[in-house]
């Protein structure tokens, strides 16, 4: 399924979900009204390899926590994700089973060359 995880109030994933172009076979989540589910996590986490690579180290809860002075395992990683959205690095696009994660220009135009491949 080609999909988006983003967040709707988040002025920068509504400005790369329209600079993205999407087909209409793209389902769009709102992971703060819907939250990611265990089972989305893993499939996430299957296509990027670790959870560390989906979590957001530049999340205010991030700072708030300590979390930077401690040393995360992959396992608390995936905990935190599941715990809060703010954790999930923004958008998570997945399109033909390739995954690219945040916000970066290079991530972006990475997406849209995959996207618009035709």
């Amino acid at each position: 399924m080609n999909k988006i995880y983003h967040l709707k109030t988040c002025s920068t994933c509504v400005r790369i979900i329209k600079t993205l172009d999407l087909p209409s076979d793209v389902v769009l989540q709102d992971i703060k009204s819907e939250p990611i589910t265990p089972s989305q996590l893993e499939e996430l986490h299957k296509l990027a390899g670790s959870y560390e690579a989906l979590f957001s180290k530049r999340a205010q809860r991030y700072k708030t926590l300590g979390l930077k002075d401690k040393t995360l395992t992959e396992t608390d990683y995936k905990n935190y994700i599941l715990e809060h959205y703010t954790f999930l690095s923004r958008p998570v696009v997945i399109y033909n089973n390739q995954i690219f994660i945040g916000n970066s220009a290079k991530t972006v135009e990475a997406a849209q060359k995959v996207i618009h491949k035709d």
